[in-house]
C-alpha cells in the first residue's frame, strides 16, 4: 500500500514536473525566458510548443500584434498665442521584444513612456507652428470657386496660405517621436491628430473674432451691391432723360414740319387771288377775336391798328348799343 502511494507520488512530481517545463506560445504572442529574473537566451518569437528549465525558469509573454496609444486631450499653445486642446492617437509594435522587457517590463509601463514622449514631441511642434498650419490639412489644398464670381468677390474669404498644413506636422511628430521610442524596442507605425478644438477660455473670443470677420465681409458685400443698384438707378434716370429729351425733339420736330406744311397749305389756298388774302385776312381776324376778347374784356386799340380795321369798316344798326360805341369811339 505505501509501495503503491510512493508511486503515485512519484507519477504526480513527475507530471507537475513535465507541466512546469512545457508551454505554449500562440500566434499573437513572442515569449521572454527568464531565470531568476534575469533574460536567459533569444526571444522566443515562433508559435507552439516550447520547452523551459520547471522551477527556475519563467515564461513572460509580450503581444506581438498592433497595439493603439490614445492620449488624452492637452492643452498647448501654438506659435500665434492660442491655446488649443489637442486629443491625438497613435499605432505602434514591439519589434525587440528582449530590449522592452528590459527597459520597461510591460504594457502598462510603456503606454506611460508613450504619453511622455509624444505629448512632448506635439507641444514641441505646436509651437512651432501657426494654428492655420495645425488645422488646415495640406498646404496644396484649393478650395472651389464659382467660375462666375468676379476676382475680387474670389479674393474675399481666401483661405490664408500655409507652408505645411496638419499632414507634414503629424510626419514631424512621427519623425522624432520614432527615435527617441525605438531604443524601448518599440516601433511606432502612424500618429494622427483625432481632435483639435480651442482652449475653453479663449473659445468665446475666437468665436467673436470669427463672427467679426463674416460681417465685414458680409458689409463689404453689401456696401458693393448698395454702389452697383445705384449706378444702375443713375442709370435709369440717365436713359430716361435721354429717351424722354429724344422724343421731346421728335415731337417739336414732327410739330414745326405740320406747322410749315399747314402754313405752305394756307398760303397755297389764300395766295390764289388778291380776294382769297383778304379773306385769309379776315378770318384769322375774328378767330384771334375769340381768344382775345371775352366776357368783361376791356381794349384801348387805336384806329390805324390791323384788329381795328375790320370793326371800323362795319355799320351795323345805328340804334344797338354797339353801334353807339363805334359812335362814340370814332369822336
Amino acid at each position: 500500500m505505501n509501495r503503491q502511494l510512493a508511486m503515485l507520488a512519484a507519477l504526480g512530481i513527475v507530471a507537475y514536473v513535465l507541466m512546469s517545463s512545457i508551454y505554449t506560445v500562440s500566434e499573437v504572442e513572442q515569449m521572454i525566458i527568464t531565470q531568476f529574473g534575469k533574460p536567459v537566451g533569444e526571444p522566443v518569437t515562433s508559435a507552439g510548443l516550447k520547452v523551459k528549465v520547471p522551477f527556475i525558469q519563467e515564461v513572460n509573454p509580450i503581444d506581438k500584434r498592433v497595439l493603439e496609444w490614445d492620449g488624452n486631450p492637452s492643452d498647448m499653445p501654438t506659435k500665434d498665442k492660442l491655446y488649443i486642446s489637442v486629443d491625438l492617437f497613435a499605432r505602434w509594435r514591439i519589434t525587440d521584444p528582449l530590449q522592452y522587457f528590459l527597459r520597461l517590463r510591460d504594457e502598462r509601463s510603456a503606454q506611460s513612456r508613450l504619453d511622455d514622449i509624444l505629448g512632448s514631441e506635439t507641444r514641441n511642434a505646436v509651437a512651432k507652428h501657426e494654428l492655420i498650419e495645425i488645422i488646415r490639412t495640406t498646404k496644396d489644398r484649393v478650395p472651389l470657386r464659382d467660375a462666375l464670381l468676379t476676382e475680387a468677390e474670389r479674393d474675399m474669404g481666401a483661405l490664408v496660405p500655409i507652408q505645411k498644413g496638419r499632414k507634414q506636422v503629424e510626419q514631424e511628430i512621427f519623425a522624432a517621436a520614432a527615435e527617441k521610442v525605438r531604443v524601448f524596442g518599440i516601433e511606432l507605425l502612424d500618429i494622427r491628430f483625432k481632435r483639435i478644438n480651442y482652449n475653453e477660455s479663449v473659445r468665446p473670443k475666437i468665436y467673436d473674432r470669427m463672427i467679426s470677420e463674416r460681417r465685414q465681409i458680409a458689409e463689404r458685400f453689401l456696401s458693393e451691391g448698395n454702389g452697383e443698384a445705384a449706378r444702375i438707378r443713375g442709370n435709369r434716370v440717365r436713359d430716361l432723360n435721354k429717351i424722354q429729351s429724344e422724343a421731346y425733339r421728335q415731337v417739336e420736330e414732327i410739330r414745326g414740319v405740320a406747322d410749315a406744311k399747314a402754313t405752305e397749305i394756307y398760303a397755297r389756298a389764300y395766295n390764289q387771288s388778291p380776294e382769297a388774302v383778304a379773306f385769309y385776312e379776315f378770318t384769322r381776324t375774328m378767330q384771334s377775336y375769340k381768344s382775345i376778347i371775352a366776357e368783361n374784356t376791356t381794349l384801348v386799340l387805336s384806329t390805324d391798328s390791323d384788329l381795328f380795321k375790320f370793326l371800323k369798316g362795319m355799320s351795323p344798326d345805328v340804334d344797338s348799343p354797339s353801334a353807339r360805341v363805334s359812335a362814340s369811339d370814332r369822336q
